[in-house]
């Protein structure tokens, strides 16, 4: 069973795993993704991530396929139980515009789409889904504190964006005397990513050699790419990896997978459940955001919280 914390700063008291809810409501359809979320609050879950342009990818799919999935499960919950986080500020494929919508307009417009699509009053904590970094932060951070003020969203934090700009964005906020990002959404899995493939598949700002020193003064990580898309566990079965091959095609790897094995073996656990444990037993405060196509997938992750990781154990595995 999943056990709840608090939030970095803010009020939230949040799972231990935080559910990616990207394939519903276009990949699984509604009675697919009810029970998979009904699987997810019953092993204790209440966690939930998605945003503003999930499925928009797919052309049959409604607009907003993966809120209005969530906001439809909603609808027969008690809302204060879950945590709702959802991002905006990404591009809109629907309509193909894939200029840099981190502006303080297009921010409110994903927003207002996101709050009729969630079919809720306010965001819990509502993500930046990307950066625009040519544009100062200030007019960001004052768009983000009067949706806060104005009771559209609790919290506000970001993804994607460079440990220097979340700096940057905290101390302004910090000025005016106002909280600033409470959380960010960063790419990190146990597979260390070649950084060009990754870029080229949109996975950017690893946390690895850049995220740390920010972590240990207290921001909270949501590692998205928690379980590195099955890399491990599909180079141990002698599966086809696709773009994974590419994306994590460091040699390093290689050797990560090795200690993970030898750790799996050790405390009879399975590959994934070693990948999530060793973001689970992180020092500083880190939740996964992890998927699962099914319920029986979901229950198998939720493994991974019992499943304690020495010092030495998260050394070795970060240093093979």
């Amino acid at each position: 069973m999943l056990s709840k914390v608090t939030l970095g700063q803010t009020d939230l008291s949040v799972s231990q795993l935080c559910y990616g809810t990207n394939m519903l409501g276009w990949l699984l359809d509604q009675g697919k993704s009810n029970a998979i979320l009904d699987t997810f609050a019953g092993l204790g879950g209440n966690f939930i991530d998605t945003a503003r342009s999930y499925g928009d990818w797919a052309p049959d799919a409604p607009v907003g396929a993966s809120e209005r999935a969530v906001g439809a499960w909603l609808k027969g919950q008690r809302r204060d139980d879950f945590v709702i986080a959802t991002k905006g500020g990404f591009f809109d494929m629907r309509v193909g515009d894939y200029r840099n919508r981190v502006t303080p307009e297009d921010l409110a417009a994903d927003l207002s789409q996101s709050l009729e699509h969630l079919g809720v009053d306010a965001i819990d904590l509502y993500f930046v889904h990307m950066d625009n970094p040519e544009a100062p932060v200030e007019p960001i951070v004052d768009a983000l504190i009067g949706h806060r003020e104005a009771g559209r969203v609790r919290h506000f934090a970001a993804s994607n964006w460079s440990a220097e700009r979340l700096e940057n964005a905290n101390a302004y906020a910090a000025s005016l005397g106002k909280a600033g990002f409470a959380a960010s959404e960063t790419f990190w899995g146990l597979a260390v990513p070649n950084v060009a493939a990754a870029a080229a598949q949109g996975y950017q700002h690893y946390y690895e050699g850049e995220y740390e020193a920010l972590h240990a003064a207290g921001l909270p990580i949501l590692a998205y790419g928690a379980q590195s898309g099955g890399y491990f566990t599909k180079r141990a079965n002698g599966a086809d990896l696709g773009p994974l091959a590419d994306r994590y095609g460091e040699p390093v790897n290689d050797r990560r997978l090795a200690v993970a094995q030898e750790l799996a073996a050790a405390h009879d656990a399975s590959l994934n459940t070693v990948v999530l444990a060793y973001l689970i037993n992180q020092p500083n405060q880190t939740i996964p955001i992890f998927g699962g196509s099914s319920p029986e997938q979901v229950a198998d992750s939720v493994k991974a919280v019992s499943l304690v990781l020495t010092a030495d154990e998260l050394a070795r595995l970060r240093n093979a």
